[in-house]
């Protein structure tokens, strides 16, 4: 697989102060453009344009934006643990300010991520096929950027002096839907191999995902909850996307869920569109960290020992049928070695033995549904186990960290042909999912049921929060968040030091 390694060399990390693009950290240092761009190779920018990826791994920042304000996650202060100046639970109750560490983190390395990109497709020594992946990049960078914060800073390659311009959601889409048709003919074909850097079956992905938030992103920033109104011409060009996609041949349905997500996904699963590969043993692994995604759920005494903190809610649990695969299983060369199962851990938890585990103060290891959301004990709240532990090398593990799979597409797909009026082919699609995941044929098809089975389908896979929004129902009551959440929260704020140094942008409506 194709590992690119720690090549943040110390001039990248001195880029001038320039736009409105932030560094990694929460000092809302601004980056742009190097200080000496024909000292830097384009291939070793590019290489650190996809390095920037393993931001996306960590338990915080972006992924964390994705996830606690939905329905699916949330993260309970056990005492002394957990409790962080109320950062988890801030965020699953829409309380979040422009000063929050995850708002800042997200933006800073979203930012820096769009930056590195930025430096391949304006050196004049990059090569077309290495313009194309960094304009794929930027691409990337930029949709998460508009659809948590509603602005993109951007930098004109024409007026590389001036400010960023500040873009509106609307606007970014259609810079993203632009660069990434014009890079198609430039990119490499998926080849079951090379998931790892941007291919034409990834760049279409991208496309089809911005096609179906559309009526999202052409909201008036002023009312930015909607009501929307998805195009017809929107849906069909997701249909176009997701059937160009499948007609490429390379991709179908994994039988086993969680092959997916197993340490040796890159070989057991079908479903990898891009991902970011990663290799067993390897002391970077391209700054991406799976291992985050265990050790923020599991208890301190299962294995591998983990950090004891996030949970799902209970009416997400709930949301399954008990013979769906997706729910749970036991996975050979985890659970009879630790006990540890795949999916959502509830009730009592045993050992490779079957010997019920305890926690720490020895009372039964039984995770519970409901809970008490400031004052939880060590073993409340239904645990998620999506990604497999490799107990042979728990720190560095081969599994690939995917960011979009084949299933979405066929979401995709089921959902725009729903909203453009075709039920019936939209129930097919979903039906021939379900009965892959071992669960009965819906009789019907309602929005409900469009929503539902996207969250069976990608819980815990950064889509929720996305989800939710454009099926109106992010700001609703949850688990401990009881009353509905005022509209504007569909997007979160932009960073008060960002709004000091360019201004072009301009504070979202509310906050």
């Amino acid at each position: 697989m194709k590992n690119f390694k720690n090549i943040l060399y110390p001039s990248l990390l001195t880029l001038a102060m320039g736009g409105a693009i932030g560094c990694t950290n929460l000092d809302d240092a601004v980056l742009d453009r190097l200080t000496s761009a024909s000292s830097i190779s384009p291939d070793l920018t590019l290489k650190s344009a996809y390095q920037s990826l393993g931001t996306f791994t960590d338990q915080a920042a972006i992924y964390a934006l994705t996830e606690h304000p939905s329905d699916e996650m949330q993260g309970p202060t056990r005492g002394a643990d957990w409790d962080d100046n109320g950062r988890w639970r801030n965020l699953h109750t829409h309380t979040w300010t422009n000063q929050s560490d995850d708002v800042l983190a997200a933006w800073n390395n979203l930012n820096r991520g769009h930056a590195l990109a930025n430096e391949v497709i304006n050196n004049a020594s990059s090569s077309a096929k290495q313009k194309a992946e960094a304009t794929y990049l930027r691409a990337f960078y930029m949709f998460y950027t508009m659809d948590l914060f509603g602005q993109v800073a951007f930098r004109d390659p024409a007026n590389p002096g001036a400010l960023p311009k500040a873009l509106s959601r609307k606007e970014a889409a259609a810079q993203i839907i632009a660069d990434l048709n014009a890079i198609l003919p430039s990119l490499d074909n998926a080849s079951g191999s090379n998931a790892g850097t941007a291919t034409k079956e990834a760049a279409r992905f991208l496309l089809a995902k911005v096609y179906l938030n559309k009526a999202v992103y052409d909201q008036d920033p002023a009312s930015p909850a909607g009501p929307f109104t998805f195009a017809k011409a929107d849906m069909d060009q997701v249909v176009s996307l997701a059937d160009a996609i499948t007609g490429s041949g390379k991709f179908s349905l994994t039988a086993n869920y969680f092959d997916n997500f197993h340490f040796e996904n890159s070989s057991r699963s079908k479903e990898l569109i891009f991902v970011i590969q990663n290799e067993k043993g390897a002391s970077n692994n391209n700054g991406s960290s799976v291992r985050n995604r265990y050790y923020m759920t599991t208890h301190y005494n299962q294995v591998p020992s983990g950090w004891n903190g996030f949970t799902t809610l209970s009416d997400f649990y709930n949301s399954f049928e008990k013979t769906d695969s997706r729910l749970g299983a036991a996975v050979p060369g985890l659970t009879d070695k630790s006990g540890l199962r795949a999916g959502f851990l509830a009730g009592q938890q045993y050992d490779q033995n079957g010997v019920a585990l305890n926690d720490r103060s020895g009372k039964p290891l039984s995770f519970t549904l409901k809970y008490d959301f400031k004052v939880a004990n060590e073993a409340d709240g239904v645990r998620v186990i999506k990604y497999i532990p490799d107990l042979s090398d728990i720190d560095s593990p081969a599994n690939d960290y995917v960011f979009f799979r084949y299933a979405d597409v066929l979401l995709m797909k089921a959902e725009a042909l729903f909203r453009g009026g075709n039920t019936a082919g939209a129930l097919t699609i979903i039906n021939d999912l379900r009965k892959t995941r071992g669960v009965a044929a819906l009789a019907a098809l309602t929005a409900n049921d469009v929503l539902a089975e996207r969250g069976r389908e990608m819980y815990w896979e950064g889509w929720r929060r996305n989800d939710q929004i454009r099926f109106g129902t992010f700001a609703n009551p949850v688990d401990n968040r009881t009353t509905a959440s005022p509209a504007y929260r569909v997007v979160f704020p932009i960073p008060q030091r960002e709004l000091e140094i360019n201004s072009n942008l301009k504070q979202n409506v509310g906050y």
